[in-house]
């Protein structure tokens, strides 16, 4: 039965109870509420922000595509100062699906001469960028990013409840000093 008591213990606030003050009910519906917040709200933007984002990353895998182009300078083998990657910044050109020569720099595999063929992305503009996330990466990408939202909402509820709750319980201390500056004297002697 350690379960029913501690069931008692936190539902205290509900029950009738002629040291209950109308703070303490103010109190009660506030976490109840910011529970409710928490649970549905946290829930939609959790779901929402995934959804956006899946979105977002499926329109790269559209939009973006691969292409051919040519190292204009060679990369040598030694990977950056600090680095761990195997790939190095460099200069290629490649021509864009509107037939135009470009150049422009981006990450390649490092010991490759100039002359050799890579693989780039480009976006709708012709422009060189990043791969696109694989439908794998970007569910991955996605779920953290709902879960990621969900957690900031619950941040904002509960640092928004923990800012009522200690505001009550300067109320509450101030009435009891009030009670006590108007009982305390009745309860004593004073000594001189």
């Amino acid at each position: 039965m350690p379960h029913a008591k501690y069931a008692k213990n936190r539902l205290w606030r509900w029950r009738s109870n002629p040291l209950r003050r109308r703070d303490d009910i103010v109190e009660a519906w506030i976490v109840l509420a910011a529970w409710t917040v928490f649970a549905v709200g946290g829930s939609v933007a959790g779901l929402v922000t995934a959804h956006a984002a899946d979105e977002a990353f499926a329109a790269q895998r559209t939009e973006r595509q691969r292409v051919r182009a040519m190292l204009l300078t060679d990369v040598p083998r030694a990977p950056a100062l600090g680095g761990t990657s195997g790939r190095r910044t460099t200069t290629v050109r490649w021509t864009s699906s509107d037939g135009s020569t470009r150049t422009g720099r981006t990450q390649v595999d490092t010991g490759l001469k100039a002359g050799s063929r890579v693989t780039v992305w480009q976006d709708g503009h012709g422009r060189l960028t990043a791969a696109p996330l694989s439908s794998t990466e970007a569910a991955i990408e996605s779920g953290f990013l709902g879960v990621v939202a969900a957690a900031g909402l619950a941040g904002l509820v509960f640092g928004a409840v923990a800012v009522v709750r200690w505001q009550l319980d300067r109320r509450r201390v101030d009435e009891w000093g009030r009670e006590w500056d108007r009982v305390g004297p009745r309860w004593g002697h004073k000594t001189s």
